[in-house]
């Protein structure tokens, strides 16, 4: 069996350039897994939080590494852009009603790497309404649950948590 790979030479820079994308991608993950872990540990994060920020992050370099490929492979921008904005309109659609949910995992991003509360601290909601106090048990990817002084279990949504004024108490 004689194989011909002459046709095959056309397509060497375009092979060559995706192998190159795709080590990139593979060392960014690297990277971020490293950095992740190592900045989860230093601020006391629990692991679930790494994780959870890890794949947000990783999702978004999947992304990337999609329109990078698709470049490589010449799609015109001018396609990418039709295609791209036809996707979006679909999942915009399907996401107007999950809008909350995309907010939350947003906020629990930047509770990730900025809230000056960690699990296991004792705060005070001060919410003229409905005023809280209560330990955090955990801070998941879309909630955070809160344990009253009287033993409650409080479950309240990330993006609403971060625009509570909160008191940290020591």
């Amino acid at each position: 069996m004689n194989i011909d790979f002459t046709i095959l030479k056309d397509y060497v820079p375009y092979i060559v350039a995706t192998t190159a994308a795709i080590i990139m991608l593979w060392l960014l993950k690297f990277v971020v897994r490293k950095v992740a872990k190592k900045y989860g540990v230093m601020l006391g994060k629990p692991p679930e939080r790494v994780r959870h920020v890890r794949s947000v992050i990783g999702g978004v370099l999947n992304i990337i590494f999609i329109v990078v490929i698709a470049f490589v492979w010449g799609v015109r921008p001018q396609n990418l852009v039709v295609g791209l904005s036809s996707v979006l309109a679909f999942v915009g659609v399907a996401m107007f009603a999950q809008w909350s949910m995309v907010s939350s995992v947003t906020a629990g991003v930047i509770m990730f790497f900025s809230a000056p509360f960690h699990v296991g601290n004792h705060i005070r909601i001060i919410d003229k309404d409905v005023p809280l106090e209560a330990t955090i048990e955990r801070v998941g990817a879309f909630y955070t649950h809160l344990r009253t002084t009287q033993g409650e279990l409080v479950v309240i949504p990330n993006n609403l948590f971060l625009q509570k004024v909160v008191g940290v108490k020591k």
